[in-house]
C-alpha cells in the first residue's frame, strides 16, 4: 500500500515545474486548491494525494516533470527511515543496467513477477564486483517492480548516473543534517595540494564521497578507497562511485575503531575528520599500532586521524587533512607535534581564511603530511597564512607548496615562510603559521605609519557623519505581517539554491555569490565551475539572506549578473509596493531575530518566518533610507576597527624593529 506523504509549496512547484509564486497564485485564485494538512502558516504541507489529483486536473497540457513525480513515488512506498536505503537499492540496480543493459532489456520483456524472481541474483552478482554482493537484497516483492521499471525509464532518458544523482540529493535535500560535504573549493585545494599522478586515493571520512569523486576526475585509473561511520552515507557513496566507475572500494563503519582498510597503502590520503570528537575511541585504542608518534590525548582526536592516515601512506605519498586551528597549539597534543616535525611527517600547515569553509567560526588550517624517508629529516617546515588573502587563497596556497617542494626557501612577509624545524620546536611546539611569518621592511616606513593615521583619522570623522537621527515614535506598536503573506501578496519573492534539471545548468564563467561576499559587503567571488545548482541570476535591488550566521545580516544588492551561491536566501521585492533597504533593515532587526533558530553561538535564519510591518511606501522609504545609512555606517565602523588594529600592529613592529622611535 502506498502512504500519503506531505509536499511543501517547493515541492509543488517542481512536480508543475513552475515558480514557487506560480503555487501561492494558485492557492489565491482557486478554490478548489488543497487545503493544508500541516506544517505551520509560514510554511503549510499539504497531502500528496489531493496535490497528484489537482495538478493533474490544472495541468493544462503541460508536461508534468517525471523524475520530481517518480522521487515523490518513492517517498509513498517506504517510511522516511527506510528511504535512503531504498535509494541505495535502486542504485544498485542501476549499477546492474550500467554493466548488463542487454540482460535486462530480456529480464524487464517479461511479467512482473519473473522480474521479482530474477532481479535479486543479477544485481548482486553484478553488484560484488563493484559495491558488495550485499548492496541489494535477496528478495524484491512483486509490488516493487513497477518502481524499478520506472527507474530503468527514467535512467534510459537521463543516464545511470544522473539519475541517481537526482534521488540522491532530493534525499538530501530533505535530510540536510545526515551528511556533511566538503565545499567543492577546499576539495579542489586539497586535491591541488596533493599532486597529479597518484595511483591510489583513501578517504578515512568519506561521508559523501566529495573527496573521492573529484579525485577520480583528476585521476580515472585511481583506485578509490573509503570509508564512514554513517552506514547509510557509506552506500550511497558506494553506489554513487560505482556508476562512474569499476575501482572504488567504500566500506561502513568507525575508521579509528573499525579500520575496514588495514595494512593498505594509499599514494594519497584526503581526509575532512570529526572535529572535537571526544568519544573517538581512546580508551580501547591505546595500545593500536597506528599511534607510532604517540598516544592521542582524549581531547585531541585530529591527531589520532592525523596517524591513521600517516599509516596508510604509501613511501612517496601525500596526506591533506582538515583541522581546526587549535590543534596547533594544545599543549596537550605537544608531544604528538614534536615527533610529527623530528621525524619529518609534518611538512607544511596553511591557515586558511575565516568563512572559507561555510558555517564555521574560525578559519580551519590544512596539514600536509609525508610519509617519513631514511633519507633524512628535513631542515624547513612551510607555514602559510592565507587569512589575509580570501579572494586568492588557493592559488597562494597551492603555489607555496609547490615552491616549497621545488627546494626553494620563501618567505614572503606575511603570507608564508619555509621556518627552520628548529625554530619550530620549543616548549610550545606551537605551528600556527602566523607566528613564524616576517614583516616586510616597506610595510614599517613612517611613511606608512603616518599615512594610515591620516586615513584612520578621515574614516572616524566620517563614521560619525554617518549616524543618522531618529526621533521618538507614539506608544503604538507596528503591527507585523508574516513574510508568507507578503509572498501570497505577490509583493515579493523568496528563492534558494536548489539542484539544476537537465539543461538547467549555470552558464560557465558567471560570478556565484558566496556567503562570506555577504559577510564582507562586496561584488561576487565564487565561480561556477561544478555548481550543478539551478542558476538563480541577482539583480539590483535583491535583499540577500545567510542561512548561518552569528548575527543576522541582510544585503541590499547593488549590482546584480551573478549566481546566488549555497546557504544564501533570495528575496526580490517589488519596488512599486516594497521598499528593499525597508525589508532588509526588519529581517536582520532583533525583533526577527527571535523566530530564527539559536544554535550556540550561531542562528538558523530561516528567513520564511521573518515578520515585518506593512507601511505606505511613503514612509517605507523613510525607514530604509535610515537602515541604509546604518548599513553604512556599520561598514565604516567595522573597516575602521581593522585599519586600527592594522596600524596598531605598524607601530609596534616599527618600534621593535628599529623603523621608528617614540618622540622625544
Amino acid at each position: 500500500m502506498r502512504r500519503d506523504v506531505h509536499v511543501t509549496a517547493a515541492d509543488i512547484a517542481r512536480l508543475a515545474g513552475v515558480g514557487r509564486a506560480a503555487v501561492s497564485n494558485w492557492r489565491r485564485r482557486h478554490d478548489d486548491f488543497p487545503e493544508p494538512v500541516g506544517g505551520t502558516s509560514t510554511s503549510p504541507a499539504f497531502s500528496l494525494a489531493e496535490i497528484r489529483e489537482w495538478l493533474r486536473g490544472h495541468a493544462e497540457g503541460r508536461d508534468l516533470p517525471p523524475d520530481e513525480w517518480l522521487w515523490q513515488d518513492l517517498r509513498t512506498t517506504v517510511d522516511d527511515d527506510d528511504l535512503a536505503d531504498l535509494i541505495a537499492d535502486l542504485g544498485a540496480f542501476l549499477v546492474y543496467v550500467r554493466h548488463e543493459a542487454d540482460d535486462w532489456r530480456r529480464l524487464s520483456a517479461g511479467t512482473d513477477e519473473e522480474v521479482a524472481r530474477g532481479l535479486p541474483a543479477r544485481v548482486r552478482a553484478t553488484c560484488a564486483k563493484t559495491v558488495s554482493a550485499e548492496a541489494f537484497p535477496e528478495s524484491v516483492p512483486v509490488t516493487r517492480v513497477p518502481l524499478v521499471r520506472s527507474i530503468a525509464r527514467l535512467a534510459a532518458e537521463r543516464g545511470v548516473r544522473d539519475t541517481f544523482e537526482f534521488l540522491r540529493e532530493r534525499y538530501f535535500e530533505v535530510h540536510t543534517r545526515r551528511v556533511y560535504s566538503t565545499p567543492a573549493e577546499i576539495v579542489t585545494l586539497t586535491l591541488d595540494l596533493v599532486g597529479d599522478g597518484f595511483g591510489s586515493v583513501l578517504d578515512p571520512a568519506c561521508g559523501s564521497g566529495r573527496m573521492l569523486g573529484r579525485a577520480l576526475e583528476r585521476a580515472p585509473g585511481a583506485r578509490l578507497l573509503g570509508q564512514d561511520v554513517d552506514p547509510v552515507a557509506a552506500r550511497l557513496t558506494a553506489v554513487r562511485l560505482a556508476l562512474r566507475c569499476d575501482n572504488a572500494r567504500i566500506r561502513p563503519g568507525d575508521s579509528l575503531r573499525a579500520d575496514a582498510f588495514p595494512g593498505e597503502l594509499a599514494d594519497a590520503v584526503v581526509c575532512n575528520p570529526p572535529f572535537n570528537d571526544r568519544n573517538w575511541g581512546y580508551a580501547e585504542l591505546t595500545a593500536d599500532p597506528r599511534w607510532e608518534y604517540g598516544l592521542p590525548p582524549r581531547v585531541e582526536p585530529e591527531l589520532a586521524w592525523v596517524q591513521h592516515a600517516l599509516a596508510h601512506l604509501a613511501p612517496g605519498g601525500v596526506a591533506v587533512l582538515l583541522m581546526p586551528p587549535a590543534v596547533a597549539s594544545r599543549r596537550s597534543g605537544r608531544r604528538i607535534r614534536s615527533q610529527l616535525l623530528r621525524r619529518g611527517a609534518l611538512r607544511a600547515v596553511i591557515a586558511l581564511p575565516q568563512g572559507a569553509v561555510p558555517n564555521v567560526a574560525v578559519g580551519l588550517t590544512l596539514w600536509i603530511l609525508c610519509q617519513p624517508s631514511e633519507g633524512g629529516t628535513p631542515s624547513h617546515v612551510l607555514m602559510v597564512d592565507t587569512s589575509g588573502r580570501p579572494d586568492d587563497y588557493a592559488a597562494v596556497a597551492v603555489g607555496a607548496w609547490r615552491e616549497f617542494g621545488a627546494g626553494r626557501e620563501l618567505d614572503e612577509p606575511g603570507v608564508s615562510r619555509s621556518v627552520p624545524l628548529v625554530d619550530l620546536l620549543d616548549e610550545d611546539v606551537d605551528l600556527t603559521p602566523a607566528r613564524y611569518l616576517s614583516t616586510g621592511a616597506d610595510d614599517l616606513s613612517p611613511e606608512r605609519i603616518a599615512g594610515a593615521r591620516s586615513r584612520l583619522a578621515e574614516l572616524l570623522e566620517t563614521v560619525a557623519g554617518l549616524l543618522p537621527s531618529v526621533a521618538a515614535a507614539p506608544a503604538d506598536e507596528l503591527a507585523l505581517v508574516p513574510l508568507p503573506e507578503l509572498v501570497r501578496r505577490g509583493m515579493l519573492a523568496v528563492e534558494q539554491q536548489t539542484p539544476a534539471r537537465p539543461g538547467e545548468e549555470a552558464p560557465r564563467g558567471m560570478p556565484v555569490l558566496t556567503v562570506e561576499d555577504v559577510l564582507d559587503d562586496r561584488d561576487a567571488t565564487g565561480s561556477s565551475e561544478h555548481a550543478g545548482a539551478r542558476p538563480i541570476v541577482t539583480r539590483p535591488g535583491d535583499v540577500v539572506v545567510p542561512q548561518v550566521v552569528t548575527a543576522p545580516v541582510a544585503q541590499v544588492l547593488t549590482k546584480g549578473g551573478a549566481l546566488l551561491g549555497p546557504y544564501l536566501s533570495l528575496l526580490r521585492p517589488d519596488p512599486e509596493v516594497l521598499d528593499p533597504d525597508f525589508l532588509a533593515g526588519f529581517l536582520c532587526a532583533s525583533a526577527n531575530v527571535r523566530h530564527y533558530t539559536a544554535m550556540s553561538s550561531r542562528y538558523r535564519v530561516d528567513v520564511r518566518r521573518a515578520e515585518l510591518p506593512v507601511l505606505p511606501m511613503e514612509d517605507q522609504r523613510r525607514y530604509g533610507e535610515v537602515f541604509r545609512r546604518l548599513a553604512g555606517f556599520r561598514s565604516a565602523l567595522r573597516e575602521a576597527a581593522a585599519l586600527g588594529e592594522d596600524l596598531s600592529r605598524l607601530v609596534a613592529d616599527g618600534l621593535t624593529h628599529g623603523a621608528v622611535r617614540p618622540h622625544e
